[in-house]
C-alpha cells in the first residue's frame, strides 16, 4: 500500500468520524420567548428548519412563525404528527402556527414529504428560560393550524394548488433546458463508446464545448436540487437533494479540473463526466415533475369536499328573500331552499317536504325524505320540493367543516408503521455518505487501474442511487389517500393510528339499541281475542294510549297513524304508574298495560298469556288489552332491527371477524335479536357502566376489539376498545370518544372501514417494500459489489434513472388507492340460522375469579389458554390440547360437572 493509499484510508476514517459528529452530535435548542402569555418563536424554512430544536413550556400557548424563504413541494406544509396539527406554508411568506402543548416530551415536526425534521421540546412549567426581544418589524404572519371552517380550508387548498401549479411549470422549464443541452453531449459520448471515433465529429467531444453545454444544466436545471441540498447540510441535516448535490458536484468538479488543468492529473485518469452530470440532474427533475403531477391527485378528497359547499344562501330578512354569501349566514336565520339547490348550512326544517340527496356527506346513495322537525346537512342537495329551514350550525360548526377538520387532522397524524420508515430515514443519508466514502477508499486502494476513476464513479453512483425520498413518502401518501377515500364514503377516521389498527381487528362488538336496532320502539304485532278484529282492537287501544306519555304508548300511536286509522278522544283517562292506563272509549271500558293491571281488575289473562310468551320469545315487549272486563288481545312493541344490520354482520363474518352484541336487555330478548342478525355471541344484562369492563375482558382473551356504539353510555366502551366506531347519528360524546365515525349510521360503514384499513395497510407495505428493497439492492450494486465477479459497474446515469423511478413508483402505487372501492359480495343477505351463545350476568365471572379447565381443574388464563371451545352454554378454556380432546370426546359430562361452578370460578366464560 502506497503513501497515497494510506492518506486516502486515514482521510476516509477521519471523514466518517466527522460525519457522525456532524449529523448526530448535540444541537443547541432555541427557547421560545414569552410575550403576553404566549410563547413565540420564529423558524426559517429554507432547505431545513432553523432553528430545528425549540424549547417551550407545558400548558402555555405556543405561536411558531414559519418564515418560508423558498418554493417547491417539499416544504409547502408543516406537520406535527403527535399533536395532529397540519398547516400549509405559502412560498416566501410568514405563517403562524398555534399550538397548546398539554404534555411534556419531545414532539417532532416535519415537512409534508417527511424529508426535513424539527423537534419541539415541551418542558414542565417553570423549567424553561425565555429569550427576550420583539420581532424587529418583520411583516405580519398569517395564522394557520387546524382548519377552522370550509372557507379557511378552501383558502389553504387554493394556496397549495397555486404553488403546486407553479412548481410544475418551473420544473417543466428546467427539464426542457436540461434535455436540450444534455442530448448532444450524451449522443457524442455514447456514439463514441459504441461505434468509435469515426461516428462522432471531434468538436462534439471537445471538453470545452461539453463544459459550455453542461454548466447551464448544472446551475440552472439543477438549482432547486443544489440550493436545498447545500442548505440541508448547512443545517446539519441531509436528504435526497444533499446526496444528489454531493454526487453531481463531485463529478462536475472533477470534470472541470480535467478541462481547466489536465496537467495536474495522470493521463490515464483525464476523463470527464459532463454527460453524467447532465443526465443525472435532468432525469432527477423529470422524475420530480412526474411525481408532482401524480401527487396532485392524492389530495382530491379534500378538494372534492370543499367543492361541495354552497357559495350563497337565500335568507329571509325583513320579510324579503335576500341572497347573501354563505359565510354571512348566522345561527337562527331562516333560509329558503328551492328544488335542486344545495343546502347552505346545517339547519332544522320549519316547513315544506322534500327528498334530500346526502350521498356526498354520508355515502348513502338513496335520498332521505325531510319534513318539518327534521334536520338537513349543509352541502347536501335538495330534491324536487321546497324547504324553509332555520340555521342551527354555521361556519366551523357545520358537519362539512368538522369532516374537513377531521380528515386534515388524520392526514397530519402518523401511523405506527411509519416509525420504521422514520427510524431508517433518520440514519439513512449519513450512512449512505459514509458508504460512499468507504467505496471511494476501497476502490482507490485495491481497485484496478485507473483506480481514481473507478473510485470516483462508484462513490458518485452510491450517492445518486440512494433514495430516502421513497421512504419518506411511503406512508404519508397512502394515509392521505385512505382517509380521503373514507371521508368520501361517509367514514371519518380520526387518526392514522386508527386507520392502521382497524386492519388488525378480529372481534367487533355492537351495542344493540340504536346500533343493531333502530333505537326507537315500533308497533309490530296486534293479536286479538274475544272476537275483535285487529282494526277494532287497535282503534280502542290507541284512543286510550294517546293521552299517555310512555314510550310504548307513543309507539302504538305512531303505528296506528301509519295504518291510517282514526279514533275518538277517550274519557275518564287514568294512568297507573308502572302498569298501564284505563279509559272509556266510545262507551267501552278499556284497560291497556301489564298482566298485573288486568289481574288487579279481576280479568282472567290465561288466554292472553301464551300469546304474550310467544311474542316475548321473539324479543318483543307485550302490551295486554281488555275491553269491557274481558281479555281482548295483545299488542307487541319492539325495537326493530335496522335494514342493513344482518347484511353488515354477514359481511364481517366473511371477512373472518367474530361479531358479538352487547346489551342491557335480558338474555331472551338479546338472543332473539341475535338470531335475527346472525350473531353467535351475546353479552346480555350488561349495565351501562360495565360495558367498558366487558371490552377489556375480551381484550384479556387476546382479542383485538372494535366497539360500535351510539349513546353516551357507550363512550367509555368506545374509548376502551382498540378501535371505537361511533354511529354518526348518535351523540356528540360518543363521536368524540370514537376513533372512527360513521356519518350515515349504517352498519355497512363498519365493513367499509375495515376493508379500507386493510387496503391502505396493504398499499403502505407495498410502498415500503419498493423503497427498502430498492435501496437494499441498489446501493451495493452502485458500490461495485458485482464488479469483482462479473465486471458489472453501475453508471451514475443509470443510478439517476433508477432513483427517479423509485420515488415515482411509490407515488404511483399510493395513487392506485384512489381507485379503491368497498368490495361487494353477491352472496345473499339472508341470515344463517344460528343459536346464539348468550352470556348473562349470572354466567359471567368477575375478573378476580380464575377460569378453570373443566377437565383437569387447573386455573387457566383465557388469553394464554392452549385451547378454547365455544358452546351453547358458554366458552371453555383448557390448559393443554389433551384436556381439550377429552372435553371433545364427552362434552356433556364436563358441562354438567361445571354447572354448579359457574359462579365461583369454574365452567364457561
Amino acid at each position: 500500500m502506497g503513501v497515497a493509499d494510506v492518506v486516502v484510508v486515514v482521510s476516509a476514517a477521519v471523514l466518517i468520524a466527522g460525519l457522525g459528529w456532524f449529523f448526530f452530535g448535540p444541537r443547541r435548542a432555541r427557547a421560545a420567548r414569552l410575550e403576553g402569555g404566549v410563547q413565540r418563536a420564529e423558524v426559517t424554512v429554507r432547505g431545513g428548519y432553523s432553528p430545528n430544536v425549540i424549547k417551550v413550556r407545558q400548558g402555555v400557548p405556543v405561536e411558531l412563525v414559519f418564515d418560508r424563504q423558498e418554493s417547491g413541494e417539499c416544504t409547502s406544509r408543516v406537520v406535527f404528527p403527535d399533536l395532529r396539527v397540519s398547516a400549509g406554508l405559502p412560498a416566501y411568506a410568514r405563517t403562524a402556527v398555534r399550538l397548546r402543548p398539554s404534555d411534556t416530551g419531545s414532539f417532532g415536526f416535519t415537512c409534508g414529504m417527511n424529508m426535513i425534521h424539527g423537534t419541539l421540546l415541551v418542558e414542565p412549567d417553570g423549567g424553561q428560560e425565555t429569550d427576550a426581544g420583539p420581532d424587529g418589524g418583520r411583516p405580519a404572519a398569517r395564522t394557520a393550524g387546524p382548519v377552522d371552517s370550509e372557507a379557511t380550508a378552501a383558502q389553504a387548498e387554493a394556496a397549495d394548488a397555486a404553488e403546486r401549479a407553479a412548481e410544475i411549470a418551473d420544473l417543466t422549464r428546467r427539464v426542457a433546458v436540461g434535455a436540450l443541452l444534455t442530448l448532444p453531449v450524451v449522443f457524442a459520448v455514447m456514439a463514441h463508446e459504441l461505434f468509435g471515433a469515426d461516428w462522432v465529429p471531434g468538436w462534439l467531444l471537445n471538453h470545452w464545448l461539453q463544459l459550455a453545454l453542461i454548466t447551464p444544466v448544472m446551475f440552472y436545471t439543477g438549482r432547486p436540487i443544489h440550493s436545498t441540498g447545500w442548505l440541508a447540510l448547512k443545517h446539519r441535516g441531509a436528504e435526497m437533494n444533499s446526496l444528489i448535490t454531493l454526487g453531481t458536484s463531485a463529478a462536475y468538479g472533477y470534470s472541470l479540473l480535467v478541462t481547466l488543468a489536465p496537467g495536474l492529473l495522470p493521463e490515464e485518469v483525464r476523463e470527464v463526466y459532463f454527460e453524467a452530470v447532465g443526465v443525472i440532474l435532468t432525469l432527477i427533475l423529470l422524475g420530480r415533475l412526474l411525481e408532482a403531477r401524480a401527487k396532485a391527485g392524492t389530495g382530491e378528497a379534500i378538494r372534492a369536499l370543499l367543492g361541495l359547499r354552497a357559495r350563497t344562501a337565500r335568507v329571509l330578512r325583513d320579510g324579503a328573500e335576500t341572497e347573501i354569501p354563505v359565510e354571512d349566514v348566522a345561527v337562527g336565520d331562516e333560509v329558503v331552499i328551492r328544488p335542486g339547490e344545495k343546502v347552505p348550512v346545517d339547519a332544522e326544517v320549519l316547513s315544506g317536504s322534500s327528498a334530500v340527496d346526502e350521498a356526498m356527506v354520508t355515502g348513502e346513495p338513496m335520498p332521505v325524505g325531510k319534513r318539518a322537525g327534521d334536520t338537513v346537512i349543509g352541502a347536501t342537495v335538495n330534491g324536487t320540493g321546497s324547504l324553509r329551514v332555520r340555521a342551527s350550525k354555521v361556519g366551523a360548526d357545520t358537519v362539512l367543516a368538522q369532516i374537513i377538520r377531521m380528515v386534515r387532522a388524520a392526514q397530519a397524524s402518523k401511523a405506527p408503521i411509519q416509525r420504521l420508515a422514520d427510524a431508517v430515514s433518520g440514519y439513512f443519508v449519513p450512512v449512505v455518505i459514509a458508504i460512499a466514502v468507504v467505496t471511494f477508499a476501497v476502490w482507490f486502494t485495491v481497485g484496478p487501474a485507473p483506480a481514481l476513476t473507478l473510485a470516483l464513479v462508484s462513490a458518485v453512483a452510491v450517492l445518486i442511487i440512494a433514495c430516502p425520498c421513497a421512504l419518506g413518502l411511503a406512508t404519508p401518501l397512502s394515509v392521505m389517500v385512505g382517509t380521503g377515500k373514507g371521508a368520501q364514503a361517509g367514514i371519518l377516521i380520526r387518526s392514522a393510528e386508527a386507520l392502521e389498527t382497524a386492519h388488525k381487528l378480529d372481534t367487533v362488538v355492537f351495542d344493540k339499541t340504536g346500533t343493531v336496532t333502530a333505537g326507537k320502539p315500533v308497533l309490530t304485532d296486534v293479536r286479538t281475542a274475544d272476537g275483535l278484529d285487529e282494526t277494532e282492537l287497535l282503534t280502542l287501544v290507541v284512543a286510550a294510549e294517546e293521552l299517555s306519555e310512555h314510550p310504548l304508548a307513543a309507539a302504538i300511536v305512531a303505528g296506528a297513524r301509519e295504518r291510517g286509522l282514526t279514533w275518538t278522544t277517550a274519557g275518564d283517562f287514568d294512568s297507573v304508574t308502572g302498569q298501564g292506563v284505563r279509559a272509556t272509549v266510545d262507551g267501552h271500558a278499556v284497560l291497556v298495560g301489564t298482566a298485573r293491571l288486568l289481574d288487579d281488575a279481576g280479568i282472567d289473562t290465561s288466554v292472553l298469556a301464551p300469546i304474550a310468551a310467544d311474542l316475548s320469545a321473539q324479543g318483543k315487549t307485550s302490551v295486554l288489552a281488555a275491553v269491557d272486563g274481558r281479555p281482548a288481545g295483545v299488542l307487541a312493541v319492539a325495537d326493530t332491527v335496522k335494514d342493513d344490520s344482518a347484511a353488515a354482520i354477514a359481511a364481517l363474518h366473511r371477512l373472518g371477524l367474530e361479531v358479538a352484541v352487547i346489551t342491557g336487555d335480558n338474555a331472551d330478548t338479546a338472543a332473539a335479536i341475535a338470531r335475527q342478525v346472525g350473531v353467535r355471541r351475546v353479552l346480555a344484562e350488561v349495565l351501562p357502566e360495565h360495558k367498558a369492563d366487558e371490552i377489556r375482558r375480551l381484550q384479556r382473551e387476546g382479542r383485538t376489539v372494535g366497539m360500535v356504539g351510539d349513546g353516551i353510555n357507550d363512550a367509555p366502551a368506545l374509548a376502551a376498545a382498540d378501535v371505537g366506531l361511533a354511529i354518526g347519528t348518535g351523540t356528540d360524546v360518543a363521536i368524540e370518544a370514537a376513533d372512527i365515525t360513521l356519518i350515515s349510521g349504517s352498519l355497512t360503514g363498519v365493513v367499509t372501514a375495515i376493508q379500507l384499513s386493510r387496503a391502505t395497510m396493504r398499499n403502505i407495505r407495498q410502498n415500503l417494500f419498493f423503497a427498502l428493497v430498492y435501496n437494499a439492492v441498489g446501493i451495493p450494486l452502485a458500490a461495485g459489489a458485482l464488479y469483482p465477479l462479473w465486471g458489472i459497474r453501475l453508471s451514475p446515469m443509470v443510478a439517476a434513472a433508477a432513483m427517479a423511478l423509485s420515488s415515482l413508483s411509490v407515488v404511483t402505487n399510493a395513487s392506485r388507492l384512489r381507485r379503491w372501492g368497498p368490495a361487494t359480495s353477491s352472496a345473499p343477505a339472508t341470515v344463517e340460522p344460528v343459536e346464539p351463545m348468550v352470556e348473562s350476568a349470572a354466567q359471567r365471572q368477575s375478573d378476580d375469579n380464575p377460569t378453570v379447565d373443566p377437565v383437569c381443574g387447573m386455573s387457566v388464563d383465557p388469553a394464554a389458554a392452549a385451547a378454547r371451545r365455544d358452546t351453547a352454554t358458554g366458552s371453555y378454556f383448557f390448559c393443554s390440547a389433551p384436556c381439550a380432546s377429552a372435553f371433545d370426546d364427552d362434552p356433556d359430562s364436563y358441562r354438567t360437572s361445571t354447572t354448579s361452578d359457574t359462579h365461583d370460578g369454574g365452567g364457561p366464560q
